[in-house]
């Protein structure tokens, strides 16, 4: 049996049982102090009543959810960058859908016109000559029409929001608000036929596009920034009546982010017109409501800003017992 077993052995006691042999001792405690009894307790800070303290609503993160009204409040107390952000990105959307309205309902009968033309034509001496017979339907549809109708008799006539009539020395527009004559320049030459348009107006359709796209939304931009300076001082009233803490700087960012809600009246009203499912007097009312939604998300901003504290009112401390 090695030396290590004896031992073992030893340890346990000669009935062998685990525990008989073994011996514990008490090891002294140096350096102990006893605690002593506890008379009083400092009360912890109330965490709960810091948490639902309020923050300033420029920190809440919201700044970016221009269609609440507690985020338009955010844009009027934040940085102009943002809110500049924010409304070109609102104005690139009505751009898109305005150049796709316009592609999808102004073209087309441009397109089927030229498909029509004759294959001699052209406007000289400001008289139009060409081969065709008139009067004839070029293109159209429930916004734009064409006719080729030399001697405007009349004969043709189209439902059409702006009838576009050829005649033999004027162009005649006729659309809500009456008709007008334009005579032909005189000393330039103008081709009438198909084989010298078609291929123009398939070079020219996306830039023209591509403008009304920037024209559109430089457009809004300027549009936006001048309702907010003329409708800030009406919100800065509200404001000062309504204890809130905005000045004159901060009431025209307001009055610029209240617009931006309002902006998805007029690109839905784009999008249903060039679907076909509402007509023209429906679009523009889409159109319109855009500043009933700003004066009411003009409204509810002012609300959802921060109070305006009375000079003498001190804060509640967090820190404080309860």
């Amino acid at each position: 049996m090695g030396e290590g077993a004896r031992l073992v052995r030893r340890s346990l006691g000669e009935g062998g049982r685990a525990g008989e042999g073994l011996c514990f001792r008490k090891l002294p405690l140096t350096n102990h102090r006893p605690l002593g009894r506890i008379d009083s307790i400092e009360p912890a800070p109330d965490w709960r009543g810091m948490a639902l303290m309020k923050l300033p609503v420029q920190e809440s993160g919201r700044g970016w959810q221009p269609l609440t009204p507690r985020g338009v409040a955010a844009l009027a107390l934040g940085s102009l960058r943002r809110l500049l952000l924010v409304q070109s990105v609102f104005a690139g959307l009505t751009a898109a859908a305005a150049v796709w309205f316009l592609s999808t309902t102004w073209f087309p009968p441009i397109r089927a016109g030229i498909q029509r033309l004759p294959d001699h034509g052209e406007i000289r001496s400001a008289r139009l000559a060409c081969d065709a017979p008139s009067p004839q339907l070029l293109g159209e549809n429930g916004y734009l029409c064409f006719i080729l109708d030399l001697n405007h008799t009349g004969q043709l006539r189209s439902p059409a929001l702006v009838q576009v009539e050829f005649g033999k020395v004027t162009i005649r527009m006729i659309s809500l608000f009456g008709y007008m004559d334009i005579g032909y320049p005189r000393h330039r030459v103008i081709p009438f036929n198909r084989g010298e348009l078609e291929p123009w107006w398939g070079a020219w359709e996306p830039p023209i596009l591509w403008i009304a796209f920037v024209c559109v939304l430089a457009g809004l931009m300027v549009l936006w920034c001048s309702l907010a300076t003329l409708f800030s001082g009406g919100v800065w009233l509200m404001a000062f009546f309504a204890n809130r803490d905005l000045n004159l700087w901060q009431s025209w960012k307001l009055a610029g982010a209240a617009f931006m809600p309002g902006a998805l009246f007029l690109i839905a009203g784009l999008l249903l017109s060039g679907a076909g499912i509402l007509d023209l007097v429906q679009g523009m009312a889409f159109a319109a409501a855009q500043f009933l939604v700003a004066a009411v998300y003009g409204v509810l901003g002012v609300l959802f800003a921060p109070r305006l504290r009375s000079p003498g009112a001190a804060g509640p401390n967090p820190f404080s017992a309860q």
